[in-house]
């Protein structure tokens, strides 16, 4: 099985469906700043707020949404690329070896696997695997938010320390952050924010850890 090729698929169809979905949230954002139909007519309000806010809101909220269940499948088909070459080979585990090399996730039981399986370490990756844990971090609290009352998505205190600059955050979020919250802690977690360009950007780093993966995966195959 050409195992990247399919991995590859995901990814093309991830850029499809980001792009597809977020255009008519992000029309309905551009119509309402720019006070094109049919938000042209304003109704009356007495609380003095912007017209329409609650609509751009909404509009904004699902390009937020969006952008974090694309991460989740990206981490998802990410998971799944490591598992049909864990079957391909196929890899055998002790009793209970398994499930210590993965008591700290996917990523860092499959770093595990195959560094032992190629004898090489992925310090030679030439993708950014900070970035690319940061996607699996990112998806578990999409996955497990804590509050019912909002849409955001913070993220975790025990996230926060090991990367206190963390990748997928706003912009408005990386602005007001300072020295007191890097040394003390955040008085109010960052939300995850996933925009186009950090979603392409977390695509690529995946691309390019599976195409480096597949190099040696796919010599060490045809040795044996």
């Amino acid at each position: 099985m050409d195992v990247l090729y399919f991995f590859k698929e995901r990814t093309r169809f991830l850029r499809y469906f980001y792009d597809t979905a977020a255009a008519p949230f992000r029309a309905t954002m551009r119509k309402i700043e720019a006070g094109e139909a049919p938000f042209d007519s304003p109704p009356y309000r007495e609380d003095g707020e912007p017209p329409y806010l609650d609509e751009w809101v909404e509009a904004s909220e699902a390009v937020e949404v969006l952008g974090r269940s694309c991460l989740s499948v990206l981490s998802a088909s990410l998971n799944l690329y490591f598992r049909t070459w864990e079957q391909e080979f196929p890899i055998r585990w002790a009793d209970g070896e398994r499930k210590r090399a993965f008591r700290n996730g996917y990523l860092e039981g499959y770093r595990n696997c195959f560094e032992a399986v190629l004898e090489q370490s992925w310090e030679d990756c030439p993708a950014d695997l900070a970035l690319v844990e940061q996607i699996t971090l990112a998806r578990n609290r999409d996955q497990h938010p804590d509050e019912i009352v909002t849409m955001r998505v913070n993220h975790a205190r025990a996230d926060l320390s090991k990367y206190p600059r963390p990748f997928f955050m706003s912009d408005f979020d990386r602005a007001r952050l300072n020295e007191h919250d890097l040394e003390h802690g955040f008085l109010m977690n960052p939300s995850v924010d996933v925009s186009p360009e950090r979603l392409e950007q977390a695509i690529t780093e995946t691309e390019r850890l599976a195409s480096w993966l597949e190099e040696h995966l796919v010599a060490l195959r045809y040795e044996r």
